[in-house]
């Protein structure tokens, strides 16, 4: 027995969602385009792997792999479509392009956990190589190659186009780009299609196709069989090689690190906006990758007390917006006090220290080595060093003098200026009296070579 709800919701089940969210994207018509290149995709997988069966190839199963890894790119295009659907939520404040670093760096990961398949297979048949049937191999190549080519030109992938850019070159890439140079140097007319950075996609496909056509003919030729194998081989270095930087960019966004070319453009904001008016420091400043080509950020700055927060705050968040596109700023103004000193007991009718303004200044020296007359040394032993006279900066103890702001009436406090002969009474303006001492003079309180002077305002005779 329970709790009836009369208007509870139903809950959905994990699939009902993921369905409902499919039928969101389906109905874009963007999405139309990648969903009939993904069921293409699904028919010339499941041909390809029966090829791959009946001429029992390694390398064409190898080559087929990357026509899986490009169902898991359409997959990833179809997710950029509903991150661009769906707004940010109270839950996920930041939005959802994560997810689609996610999606990358799955595929790409899959893709390398393929090769490195493909490379144990073909270390087991170096041992004991089977025949293989050349029937429908080359059939198998130009389909796959036909198929990833128009996938790859027709589809604009964000995703993959990003990180393919971002991310470092591959060793294919490099040595790619090496014959290139060569080549452009005897031709120069090809310089604008070989000397840009190539697709890593398109690369891949030519040198995995060109690799089994190698096999094809030197099994045609001298029934070569291990070729296929080193074929496989060949191709899952290259697809390990290919995918790696791509998937160490992703995950590097996923652990919410600072891309490093970046930083130095970071720097240079962050110097601009120390500099601006009212901005005294910054400081506990993080910056992260959010999702591909967005930085989130935070940052603290202490501002002056006269500063407007509005203002600084405006200005800053304009400096940083043009490479942060989410960006948190904390402004709080200086909270620097003057501590108040004290040294030496306080009378008792000092019953406030706020009403006080306190003076420290080091403590009298005895009275056994004063002249009455003079505030000097009594011994002329020694001449005293310049610039260290008993000057009565130098000798008088912490004054305490009252506060003189002005204060309510009608609350039953002190307010106004409080007149000298009060503070002589009180025993705040002369020396020895009380516990603290105000200014000090040799006429007033001084003691007298037989004792101590107790005529207190009298002449002396």
């Amino acid at each position: 027995k329970g709790t009836i709800h009369l208007f509870r919701k139903p809950q959905r089940s994990f699939f009902g969602k993921l369905l409902q969210e499919f039928r969101l994207v389906a109905a874009d018509r963007r999405s139309w385009k990648i969903l009939l290149f993904g069921a293409i995709n699904l028919v010339c997988t499941g041909f390809l792997l029966m090829w791959c069966s009946s001429t029992n190839s390694i390398a064409l199963t190898a080559y087929t792999y990357l026509t899986i890894f490009d169902l898991f790119s359409l997959m990833t295009c179809l997710i950029n479509y509903w991150v661009m659907m769906r707004k940010p939520s109270p839950v996920y404040s930041f939005g959802f392009e994560r997810l689609e670093v996610l999606a990358v760096f799955a595929s790409t990961v899959l893709a390398q956990l393929g090769a490195l398949l493909i490379l144990k297979e073909s270390a087991e048949r170096f041992l004991e190589q089977p025949e293989i049937h050349t029937g429908r191999l080359l059939v198998g190549t130009f389909v796959a190659l036909s198929f990833n080519l128009f996938t790859m030109l027709s589809i604009r992938n964000k995703p993959f186009a990003y990180v393919s850019e971002a991310a470092s070159t591959s060793w294919l890439q490099e040595h790619v780009a090496d014959l290139s140079r060569s080549v452009c140097g005897i031709i120069p007319g090809l310089s604008s299609i070989f000397l840009p950075r190539m697709n890593p996609f398109i690369l891949i496909d030519l040198a995995g196709a060109f690799a089994l056509c190698i096999t094809y003919m030197l099994i045609e030729i001298n029934n070569y069989f291990a070729v296929d194998t080193a074929s496989a081989i060949a191709i899952s270095l290259m697809t390990f090689g290919t995918m790696y930087p791509m998937s160490v960019y992703s995950g590097k966004v996923l652990l919410q690190t600072t891309p490093p070319h970046v930083i130095g453009q970071l720097d240079k904001l962050i110097r601009e906006v120390s500099t601006l008016d009212g901005v005294l420091e910054v400081r506990n400043e993080h910056f992260w990758t959010l999702g591909f080509g967005s930085l989130a950020g935070s940052v603290h700055v202490r501002i002056r007390r006269d500063a407007n927060e509005q203002m600084v705050l405006a200005h800053v968040t304009n400096r940083l917006y043009s490479l942060v596109s989410t960006l948190t700023v904390q402004i709080f103004k200086d909270d620097w006090i003057r501590p108040a000193l004290l040294s030496g007991p306080v009378a008792a009718n000092v019953l406030n220290f706020s009403d006080h303004h306190i003076i420290p200044m080091p403590p009298l020296k005895s009275t056994d080595d004063l002249n009455p007359v003079i505030s000097t040394s009594a011994k002329p032993s020694s001449l005293p060093p310049e610039f260290s006279f008993n000057t009565p900066g130098k000798n008088v103890s912490p004054v305490i003098l009252l506060n003189t702001q002005m204060r309510p009436y009608g609350l039953g406090l002190n307010h106004g200026y409080t007149p000298y002969s009060s503070m002589l009474n009180q025993g705040l303006g002369v020396p020895g009296i009380g516990a603290t001492q105000g200014f000090r003079t040799g006429l007033i309180n001084t003691p007298s070579k037989s004792g101590t002077n107790n005529r207190i305002g009298q002449p002396r005779p």
